[in-house]
């Protein structure tokens, strides 16, 4: 789950981070308050789930009240890659001398959190990494004894040579690390990490994405998320516990396990296909999720047929089959499927699925070529 900039601020600040102070409004006449209460001069941000905002121009700085109102009126509805801004930040402005880049993400290779920091802060890091990436410092952390003072030291030293500053760096460092884990983020960072004329070390930015799996643990945080971006078909697939993903191509892809659905898209994309979404339904064959399942998957106009790849462990095939069947007599499309069923009691579900002509698939390979055809045909 992604939160926004002022919403991650908020979380590392609890936990001890130096923030710049801030605002949150939704109006320009808000704005101009919140820039009269900090002096006039301000930063108006917008506050949206992309990056590149200040590209867009949806970041600015404004001298006085006025200016911060005028840009907050330009900002506000704003469309900044294909979303539209509601509200933005009004920040402090702060005398900076110069930026730093320090963010931790989970390395699935390594199943370790990778602590990277950078002198270049204040850019995008996928910039640096592909034009200069010596200027890229990384450190695998380990999980079961977290990131030691030494560790955060030495980390500081790579980026700032002045000892007094580089001990507000490690500090940060040690204090992201510990807003990372305590929130089950999977990335934390703060581009920039700015140090001031006077030598303060300051967070102006931040960026959160949290484990949705842990989520649980975190009621304040899942009451964050910002919902007004979501479709109705995402709605729907969180509503019943499900897993949905929209993509660009014209395959759709009903699974049950992450895993499976990881592999289906792969192999579709092998064989020259293009997966237009995912959607996991888990274990469940009920019929109403499955029903629900392919209402989410063919409402999308750009999908031209549907692979449904079920492996039953626990979950019989013979039951996901009926389950099937019952969905395709309340879900009214003709969006041709291709279904694949292997597993325990995978005859007894073919044979099921026969008898209300579905097309079928013994192997996954067949069904893919199957599915990729039915998706070229003509209209």
């Amino acid at each position: 789950m992604k939160i926004h900039e002022h919403q991650a601020m908020e979380i590392f600040g609890e936990y001890g981070l130096p923030v710049s102070a801030f605002d949150v409004v939704t109006s320009p006449a808000a704005a101009r308050a919140a820039a009269e209460s900090r002096g006039g001069s301000v930063v108006i941000k917008a506050q949206v789930h992309v990056g590149g905002r200040g590209k867009a121009g949806g970041v600015k700085l404004a001298r006085d009240a006025g200016e911060a109102e005028r840009h907050a009126e330009r900002i506000l509805g704003m469309d900044i890659k294909g979303l539209t801004v509601e509200k933005v930040v009004v920040a402090e402005v702060v005398d900076i001398d110069r930026e730093y880049y320090i963010g931790i993400v989970v390395d699935r290779a390594t199943k370790k959190p990778v602590y990277m920091v950078s002198s270049e802060g204040g850019v995008d890091i996928e910039a640096v990494a592909s034009e200069t990436p010596e200027k890229i410092h990384k450190h695998s952390v380990n999980p079961e004894r977290g990131l030691s003072d030494a560790e955060a030291a030495e980390l500081a030293a790579k980026i700032e040579s002045d000892p007094l500053v580089a001990a507000q760096v490690a500090d940060a460092i040690l204090k992201l690390y510990a807003a990372f884990v305590g929130s089950d983020a999977s990335l934390a960072e703060i581009n920039p990490l700015v140090v001031t004329s006077d030598g303060i070390v300051r967070a102006i930015d931040a960026k959160m994405n949290i484990d949705d799996n842990a989520l649980y643990r975190h009621e304040d945080i899942a009451a964050m998320r910002d919902t007004s971006t979501d479709t109705v078909e995402l709605t729907k697939a969180r509503e019943l516990g499900m897993s949905f993903v929209k993509l660009d191509g014209n395959v759709g892809c009903l699974v049950n396990g992450a895993g499976l659905a990881m592999t289906t898209m792969d192999l579709i994309k092998q064989h020259g296909g293009e997966p237009a979404n995912f959607l996991d339904i888990g274990g469940s064959s009920n019929p109403d999720k499955v029903a629900t399942a392919l209402e989410i998957i063919t409402s999308d106009p750009k999908v031209r047929s549907v692979l449904i790849n079920i492996f039953g462990g626990i979950t019989r095939c013979d039951d996901v089959a009926r389950g099937l069947v019952h969905a395709m007599e309340r879900v009214n499309t003709d969006v041709p499927l291709v279904v694949r069923l292997t597993g325990t009691n995978a005859e007894e579900a073919r044979s099921v699925l026969a008898d209300h002509d579905l097309m079928t698939a013994d192997t996954l390979d067949e069904a893919v070529e199957k599915v990729i055809a039915l998706a070229g045909r003509d209209s």
